[in-house]
């Protein structure tokens, strides 16, 4: 049950449009996520060996890539509400390409970190929240199973590149690996956003209230504010605890191949987490499901803390899955379940900034958190307790009622039209 509700264009949508810009985005978001992310964790070491340049220089260059990602993701979604996504997400993977050649023939560290931060600005432009910005507004009160099935094709991105990159640097060496993808990019995803992201751009289907209408106030409001904080928080656990899986499995007595197979379990548990999150909505309000997910995660954190047994660590790594893909989707709906989809890209770079930050940052902050607990054990209780504050936070993440006059009903209950509706 959402808070708020919209009126939609799905009448004004052309159904083949819709398929094409789907079937674009999948195909983009797969490769975009696979070179621009997934690809450096596979060849930082073969970086650092190289080079020489040390290996928290090296991810310190890539976090930096992160954070302009995030910072980019603002404006750009408020681009993306005026024009739509196809100019935008263009321009992106147009830029990715000089910005990975820099990274690839980087011959001092200050071209390299020049390089992510240009990287940076075009993973702004490509990967979730602009794609997130340009279904909710195609799909109208069809964006939910849109979202469910981006984020599932998302999900094979490190499937696919991960062996792929391995593969290469394994025949090559890390820059020609770096220039290789460089070109399945340019080829893939620069044609594919111009051409697979044409059509005319639906107007914001009509706010609910006045309230909503008035982005400013949205973002002012205490709501919103909590919802970004709680958002920050659960992010913060999950993929602090993510990567800290490992260690902490090796530390339990895991072989490294067994506790990297109990890594890609999680994996395909998000996978069953998106599935289920249609079923899901139909029985449960959004703000039980924003308690709920991070209640979940602060839940499976302390138990991976805990746990000592194989099975109960593997069973614990896909069940912990199941809810980061469920997380997934409650971020990307957080916004049109409060307060619909008139501002949705704004309002979703504003949210999305902070959570792309704490999680570039939360690899490094595990690490000082586990040289500051002394076991990667004790490392997850202090995760859970976030995840906790996350869920007590987002108690408080549902907007107050706004105060109309008594019998004047908002834009949307009175049954207005999209302002294209009648023009499409």
């Amino acid at each position: 049950m959402s808070t708020s509700t919209f009126v939609a264009q799905t009448g004004s949508t052309d159904p083949g449009l819709r398929r094409r810009v789907l079937t674009t985005l999948c195909l983009t978001e797969i490769t975009s996520w696979g070179i621009l992310y997934y690809a450096f964790p596979v060849l930082s070491v073969s970086i650092s060996a190289d080079t020489g340049w040390s290996l928290p220089m090296i991810t310190a260059a890539f976090s930096l890539g992160q954070l302009a990602a995030a910072l980019t993701g603002i404006p750009i979604g408020r681009v993306i509400d005026r024009v739509g996504p196809r100019t935008v997400m263009t321009a992106g993977s147009v830029l990715a390409v000089p910005a990975l050649i820099a990274v690839a023939l980087a011959p001092n560290p200050i071209v390299f970190f020049a390089g992510w931060l240009a990287a940076g600005v075009a993973m702004g432009a490509v990967l979730y929240p602009p794609a997130f910005a340009a279904l909710t507004r195609w799909f109208g009160t069809d964006h939910v199973k849109a979202l469910m099935i981006l984020t599932l094709s998302g999900g094979f991105a490190s499937t696919v590149f991960a062996p792929l990159t391995a593969v290469l640097v394994q025949h090559t060496d890390w820059r020609a690996t770096y220039l290789t993808l460089t070109v399945v990019l340019a080829v893939v995803t620069i044609p594919a956003h111009l051409f697979g992201l044409t059509g005319p751009w639906p107007d914001p289907p009509v706010a609910a209230s006045p309230a909503d209408d008035d982005h400013g106030a949205v973002a002012r409001s205490p709501a919103f504010v909590i919802l970004v904080l709680a958002a920050s928080l659960g992010a913060f656990a999950a993929f602090a605890a993510v990567f800290n899986l490992v260690p902490l499995l090796i530390e339990r007595g895991f072989s490294p191949s067994l506790a990297a197979l109990t890594l890609g379990l999680g994996g395909a548990g998000q996978v069953l987490g998106r599935i289920g999150y249609l079923p899901l909505i139909t029985r449960t309000t959004a703000h039980g499901r924003i308690v709920g997910t991070f209640a979940l995660t602060a839940a499976a954190t302390a138990l991976t803390g805990w746990a000592t047994t194989v099975f109960a660590l593997i069973a614990i790594s896909i069940g912990a899955g199941v809810v980061r893909g469920i997380m997934t989707l409650v971020k990307a709906t957080a916004v049109t379940d409060r307060w619909g989809a008139t501002h949705y890209g704004r309002l979703n770079g504003l949210m999305s900034a902070p959570v792309i930050i704490v999680m570039a940052l939360a690899p490094w902050a595990a690490t000082v958190l586990m040289t500051w607990t002394g076991t990667y054990a004790r490392t997850y209780f202090v995760l859970a307790a976030i995840a906790a504050l996350a869920a007590l936070a987002a108690t408080a993440t549902t907007p107050r009622p706004s105060k109309l006059k008594p019998g004047i009903r908002g834009p949307a209950s009175s049954g207005a039209p999209s302002r294209r509706t009648e023009k499409s």
